[in-house]
């Protein structure tokens, strides 16, 4: 197994490093998920032929950080579309490319790694998706209670920057600005809050005068992503209502 890892250093450097582990020579690459972990390959020799594998951990970290608990038929295509279009086989959850003759290694390390990149991006479309219901569903909440607003208004902060807040809501007494804020997965949760709480604060003279915007920051926990010490950090901004709880929303809206 010397010579495949002799190429991968001759072609590569430094930036990939291998290590025998439970059998297989464990390929530490230079690329990371979302969330920051190290994407590593595995090769194995099975006769004369050598196969090249992730060993089924970028499905699982999709899987593990998608919203909701079932796969869909769309989230699975949409896995094999990735796969397919990077010429890799995708057998029992993980991704393969098998060959015969170790002058392939590289190509093979780069293509199994880009397409481990592309899987993991297909969370991306998870959480922009159901980010997209929510939104929808608040809207809808929002007309059934006779609420006017405007969705998707640009205000610009005090640094200059545009900012797009989901709902303008405006009732008889106040009118308020509403963020919603919606990720599946709590590697995402920080960085969401941090994004809001950056946008109320460039915003924050749209809130103080008397006649001012109220803003409040709707939080989707249909899933169990967000820490106390996020709440607590968009609390000190913004009003927060949880989207479990609508009615208490609209006593917000309506104060």
């Amino acid at each position: 197994m010397t010579v495949p890892c002799e190429i991968i250093t001759e072609t590569f450097g430094s930036l990939f490093h291998c290590e025998p582990v439970n059998g297989y020579i464990r390929i530490r690459t230079p690329f990371m998920y979302p969330d920051g972990d190290s994407i590593d390959l595995y090769l194995r020799e099975n006769g004369e032929a050598l196969t090249l594998t992730d060993l089924g951990e970028a499905l699982h970290w999709l899987w593990t950080h998608q919203v909701g608990d079932r796969r869909t038929k769309r989230q699975e295509q949409l896995v094999q579309e990735v796969a397919t279009r990077a010429g890799v086989e995708l057998f029992r959850d993980m991704l393969v490319i098998r060959l015969r003759d170790p002058q392939e290694m590289a190509q093979a390390v780069t293509a199994l790694s880009q397409a481990v990149l592309r899987v993991a991006d297909v969370w991306f479309t998870f959480r922009a998706r159901a980010a997209e219901t929510v939104m929808d569903d608040v809207a809808d909440f929002l007309a059934e209670e006779k609420i006017h607003y405007e969705q998707n208004r640009r205000y610009i902060g005090r640094s200059g920057k545009a900012w797009k807040i989901d709902f303008h809501t405006r009732s008889r007494d106040r009118s308020a600005l509403v963020k919603v804020l919606s990720t599946g997965s709590r590697a995402a949760a920080k960085q969401v809050a941090d994004t809001t709480i950056a946008g109320w604060y460039d915003l924050s003279h749209l809130s103080t005068d008397p006649e001012g915007l109220k803003f409040i920051s709707l939080l989707d926990d249909s899933a169990d992503v967000w820490s106390g010490e996020d709440i607590r950090r968009v609390a000190d901004i913004s009003e927060i209502a949880f989207w479990s709880r609508p009615d208490e929303l609209i006593e917000k809206l309506a104060a």
